[in-house]
Order: structure tokens, then sequence, then C-alpha cells
């Protein structure tokens, strides 16, 4: 796709307010003005096979009908060793919002595995670069929830403390240990587009 006269190799999916320059940002919404507006539950996508170098979905597959089939078209769209960076809620916290209709855990990159079941294969291969738990990710609203600075200040101590622990062992975190600490925030993940 151009943009300015340039090629944008780059996708913002579900962008929101959140436009990124250099990017296609794509969203539902004609409110939030994207540069392509397209319900994303709607597959196909409006852009061709192996467009983007990188695709980014902050926040979105939770929001939507199927999202191993978002994640089949974004493979789709992909170029061959393609990168997909992916943040999604934790199951634990993953139903805060009204509108989310599902939780991710460290078990979410095994369907994408062909080696992984037969059964819970769903068709495209990623292969996970790198995952990380957040036990606090949206800093930015805790103002509008009522917090001071001085608790925000202690929140991001305890924040990095938290989720340093959480990705020595997600395994561990996310299966024993996620509740006791109230959930996290959010899990996210880098994949490779393997065709």
């Amino acid at each position: 796709m151009t943009m300015n006269g340039e090629i944008t190799k780059k996708l913002n999916l579900g962008c929101g307010e959140d436009h990124k320059e250099g990017y296609v940002n794509l969203d539902w919404s004609p409110l939030a003005k994207p540069d392509v507006v397209h319900d994303l539950n709607a597959i196909p996508y409006p852009f061709p096979d192996s467009s983007f170098d990188l695709i980014e979905a902050f926040h979105v597959l939770e929001h939507l009908d199927k999202p191993f089939k978002v994640m089949g078209e974004m493979h789709r769209m992909l170029k061959p060793g393609g990168t997909l960076h992916v943040k999604v809620p934790h199951f634990s916290r993953g139903f805060t919002h009204a509108e989310h209709a599902h939780g991710f855990d460290v078990t979410f990159p095994l369907y994408f595995n062909k080696n992984f079941t037969k059964s819970g294969y769903f068709g495209v291969d990623f292969s996970l670069q790198s995952m990380r738990f957040s036990w606090l990710a949206f800093f930015h609203l805790l103002p509008s929830m009522g917090y001071g600075k001085t608790m925000i200040a202690f929140l991001r101590i305890a924040n990095s403390v938290v989720s340093a622990l959480a990705n020595l062992a997600p395994n561990f975190a996310s299966r024993i240990w996620c509740f006791w600490v109230g959930g996290f925030d959010e899990i996210e993940f880098y994949f490779t587009a393997n065709k």
C-alpha cells in the first residue's frame, strides 16, 4: 500500500486512536479516523498476500469473534519471515473490559505449531520469538481512575518486580500464581511467519 508516495510495509491492526507514522492504520470505526476502515471480523482483509513485513495487533484479538481465523489472515498478509507483534490480555484479567470475548495464556503460540497436536493446529505456522508478561500495562489510564502520582510511582516499581518474576517462569506464573497478584494485564508475543 502506498502512503504519501512511499510503500508502507507495516500494518497497525485495530489502531483505535493510536495512529502510527509509517504504518497503514486500520480500524473498524470511522470515528478513529484510520487510513483504512474495515470490519475486523470480516475476512479477508483488503490487502494482497505477503503485503507486510510487520503487523502489530495491540489489544485487538480479544475483541474479535474468531481470533485464530484472524491469526490466519495476518499470516496470509505477512511476507515470509515477517514479524507479528501481538499484545492481548492474560486470561487472569482478560474479562475486565465489557467487550472482551477472550483471554489468552502461554499456550496460545502452540496452536500455530503443526507438531503440537493435529486437532489443535490451526493451519498456519508461526514461530514464537519471545513472550512477555506485564502485571500492569495501562499506566496512562490510572490518573483517570483516580490514582495519584505517588501511588502510580509505587505501582511502577511493583510492576517491575512482579513482571520480572513472572517472566522468569511464565508457565508457572500463568498456571500457578497469577491470581495471587490480581492477574496480569497483558501478555505480549513476537512471532515470525513461516511460509
